[in-house]
C-alpha cells in the first residue's frame, strides 16, 4: 500500500531513525559555548580552549579547588562570575599561559588569585612560593588586600614586599640569599 504523510511528517519521521553522532554533539556543544562566550563578550584565541565557567560553584564540581576558597569568595559578595573570571580562571587553572585585556574594575585580580592558591594546593613552609609582581604599590596593595581575602582560614601566608631593607628586616638578613 502507499503510505500518505505530510512533508512535516517525513521530516520528523526521518529525524527519529537518525540518532545524533559524537561529531554531531560534539558541535551543537561547541556552538553553545560559542553563544555564551558571545553572549558575554569573551573573545579568545587559540586551540584546545577549556570551556568558560557561568558560576563559581562550577570551580568546585570540576577543578576541586579549596572548599574555604570557594566560602571567602561567597563571603566577599561574589555570587557570578565577570567575563574575564569565566574564561581566565579555567584556562590558568589548565595550566595555559594567558594574556588577558579587561577594563579596570573587571575582577582580573581575583581572575588570576584564584588558580594561583588553587595550583599551590596547601601551605608550606618552603619559604615563597610564588611572586606577583606589580607596577605599581598601589595595585601591590589592591592583590594583597583580595589575596589576604581569598586565603583566610586556608593556611596561606600573604606577604607584601615593597622595600628591600624592610623585608631584610621581616624575614632577616639573609632573606634575600634564601628566597
Amino acid at each position: 500500500g502507499i503510505k500518505w504523510m505530510s512533508s512535516l511528517e517525513a521530516k520528523f519521521e526521518g529525524a527519529k531513525d537518525k540518532k545524533p553522532t559524537a561529531e554531531k554533539l560534539e558541535r551543537v556543544r561547541r556552538e553553545k559555548i560559542n553563544r555564551f562566550r558571545n553572549q558575554h563578550k569573551i573573545s579568545v584565541q587559540g586551540t584546545d580552549l577549556p570551556d568558560p565557567i557561568a558560576t563559581f560553584d562550577e570551580l568546585q564540581k570540576e577543578y576541586k579547588i579549596h572548599p574555604k576558597i570557594l566560602e571567602n569568595i561567597q563571603a566577599a559578595g561574589f555570587r557570578v562570575p565577570t567575563p574575564i573570571q569565566m574564561q581566565a580562571i579555567p584556562v590558568m587553572l589548565h595550566g595555559r599561559e594567558l594574556l588577558a585585556s579587561a577594563p579596570t574594575g573587571s575582577g582580573k585580580t581575583l581572575a588570576f588569585c584564584i588558580p594561583l592558591l588553587t595550583h599551590l594546593k596547601q601551605p608550606r613552609n618552603k619559604g615563597f612560593r610564588a611572586l606577583i609582581i606589580s607596577p605599581t604599590r598601589e595595585l601591590a596593595s589592591q592583590t594583597h588586600r583580595e589575596l589576604v581575602k581569598l586565603a583566610e582560614g586556608t593556611g596561606f601566608r600573604i606577604h607584601m614586599i615593597h622595600k628591600a631593607a624592610e623585608a631584610a628586616k621581616k624575614f632577616g638578613p639573609k632573606s634575600s640569599k634564601k628566597f
